[in-house]
């Protein structure tokens, strides 16, 4: 990886000035959207939201629902022709799981401060729900959340006396509790046995881009070893941060997608590609283990003590800039929506 992508960071950040190094895809392109999945993959899948700016998210009080400011995926990005889903909208700027009645699981980095938070919609049912038809243009009062606090949040590893800054990789997650109970969508469930082995298979569910949601199945384990994060050849884009992996056998959240290499690249005819490599290839992505955070999700997915303490806003602070600082250039999964 050549560069930090920051959340912030103008759209030529998502393109490398070199072909060989930064990849993306690996092996076949795995996505799918809404209406290509299977039944159990549904069930899975409407319980997956995305992160929107607030101001992104308008009121229609003619049709008593909300309608969800969007770009044209192609367009944004100047994509090639037959780039897959370039005629979608795209909006989110991250993803996440419902993992309790009123709490999200997400990435660290989506949700920054309080004042992120507040300024954020958790929406459901962003997806293609019919071949060859758009996302749905109105979004049902219900399916609208805002944020009530952060419960818990970390962003690199755990400060030691051997690293008091707590610099270089490591878990990356934000717990949020929302503004009432989720009604329609049942609560996921994570591996608190949780005992990662290389080859393990896995598939990611969430919104690459900022697009209608996706599956992307195929992927294994490359590495289960590094402190707070495993390795997966996932394939996944910025928006996908916050997006839960699951084990393809048990159905478990295994973790949270949180880091990766660069989505696209020119071509010499100047629009806009993927980057492809073989499955076995590339950098890989990480995933921020669910045994890093277990403790803090409510078990049997009961809804939020109200009493539980806030979390402390300016360690939050400090630890955001310090892990940026010491971070080594890897591109954080979530999507910037500047000069809109």
């Amino acid at each position: 990886m050549k560069k930090l992508i920051m959340l912030t960071a103008a759209l030529a950040t998502f393109f490398s000035s070199s072909y060989a190094d930064d990849k993306m895809i690996y092996g076949d392109d795995d996505r799918a959207d809404y209406f290509a999945m299977s039944a159990g993959m549904k069930d899975l899948a409407n319980s997956v939201v995305s992160l929107w700016e607030s101001s992104s998210v308008k009121l229609d009080a003619e049709s008593n629902s909300y309608t969800l400011e969007t770009q044209n995926f192609g367009e944004r990005l100047n994509l090639c022709p037959d780039e897959r889903f370039r005629e979608q909208a795209m909006g989110a700027f991250c993803s996440g799981s419902l993992v309790g009645e009123d709490m999200i699981m997400t990435a660290g980095h989506c949700i920054t401060d309080e004042a992120k938070c507040a300024d954020t919609k958790f929406v459901f049912g962003f997806s293609v729900n019919k071949q060859d038809s758009p996302a749905a243009g109105a979004i049902p009062l219900g399916e609208v959340y805002s944020c009530k606090k952060i419960v818990k949040r970390q962003l690199g590893p755990e400060p030691t006396a051997d690293n008091p800054q707590g610099a270089g990789l490591g878990a990356d997650y934000a717990l949020v509790q929302l503004d009432r109970k989720v009604r329609g969508h049942k609560v996921l469930d994570v591996n608190r046995q949780q005992k990662l082995k290389k080859g393990d298979p896995m598939f990611v569910i969430g919104h690459p881009v900022g697009l209608p949601l996706k599956l992307a199945d195929g992927a294994t384990v490359r590495d289960p070893e590094p402190k707070g994060y495993f390795v997966a050849d996932l394939d996944t884009y910025g928006g996908n941060s916050g997006s839960p992996v699951f084990n393809s056998v048990t159905k478990l959240i295994e973790g949270i997608l949180v880091r990766g290499d660069t989505d696209f690249e020119r071509t010499p005819q100047g629009c806009t590609v993927s980057y492809r490599v073989p499955q076995d290839e590339g950098r890989g992505e990480d995933v921020t283990k669910i045994s890093a955070l277990a403790a803090h999700i409510p078990a049997g997915g009961k809804a939020l003590d109200n009493s539980e303490p806030r979390v402390d806003m300016a360690q939050i602070q400090k630890e955001t800039y310090s892990f940026i600082e010491n971070s080594g250039g890897i591109d954080f999964r979530g999507y910037s929506f500047d000069g809109k």
